[in-house]
């Protein structure tokens, strides 16, 4: 027997590592869907019922995954997988059995996923709010990074970053001096690497550090556009689904 699971996440790379993630689990799991916002969320979840275990994202493109609950009374275990420890405690008020930090663990997983089975054998969850809070690992993010200047090789840290961005097939780092450098990594790559406190992908093609923001200005078609220091070549635009967490970033949550 097989449990069946629905995947919250809004970033495809992210839920695609999730699913190869849960078929090495222990216990038999199936993706039966992947929603990416809050609002398929809502409407998927009134219409269906068919499934035992969620797996949710905090921040999605439209909003924060706890306005779900507003509008659908979710009874079904969920375990949250996310980038950001601030929700710990809204997340066990809404029937979360375990709260995982991006980049997710495959041994964190396999525990959360354990420990949903047991529940599931006894007939009814047994959440310890305090030891899971106490037992959260603080991710390992990415300090430095090694790139070529010239014929040499040299380091930038992390902290000396002012964006990423990807162009003509490569993904270059934007220094806070105005030099530019090719990484070898590409932007889904980066989003796991960096701390997501101090930076944000505000599009497909771009992640920004906070550091370097220095005006927003609304945009038409309900985006942002952002100057940054130092100003890059192109203009910089927060894409429509992402304006909205965006701002939530901003202000901290």
């Amino acid at each position: 027997m097989s449990y069946k699971v629905i995947i919250i996440e809004d970033e495809p790379p992210a839920a695609k590592r999730l699913m190869k993630m849960l078929q090495s689990c222990t216990i038999p799991l199936e993706v039966i869907n992947v929603l990416d916002s809050v609002e398929d969320s809502i409407i998927y979840l009134k219409n269906f019922n068919d499934y035992d275990l969620l797996f949710m994202d905090v921040q999605l493109g439209d909003g924060l995954s706890f306005d779900i609950f507003k509008s659908v009374t979710i009874h079904k275990p969920i375990i949250f997988t996310t980038a950001y420890d601030d929700y710990t405690l809204q997340a066990f008020k809404v029937n979360s059995i375990d709260y995982l930090l991006k980049p997710i663990d495959q041994e964190d997983l396999d525990r959360a996923v354990i420990k949903f089975s047991g529940q599931q054998s006894n007939g009814h969850p047994s959440i310890d709010m305090i030891e899971i809070a106490n037992s959260l690992k603080q991710p390992e993010y990415k300090h430095r990074f090694l790139v070529k200047k010239g014929k040499q090789l040299t380091v930038i840290p992390t902290l000396e970053v002012a964006y990423f961005y990807s162009e003509d097939g490569y993904t270059l780092l934007g220094h806070k001096n105005g030099t530019k450098h090719i990484v070898d990594l590409t932007i889904d790559q980066l989003v796991e690497m960096l701390d997501p406190a101090g930076f944000y992908r505000i599009n497909r093609k771009m992640v920004v550090s906070l550091d370097c923001i220095s005006t927003i200005h609304e945009y038409f078609n309900s985006r942002l556009k952002l100057e940054l220091s130092p100003k890059p070549s192109f203009d910089v635009i927060v894409s429509r689904d992402r304006a909205k967490a965006f701002k939530g970033w901003l202000n901290g949550g």
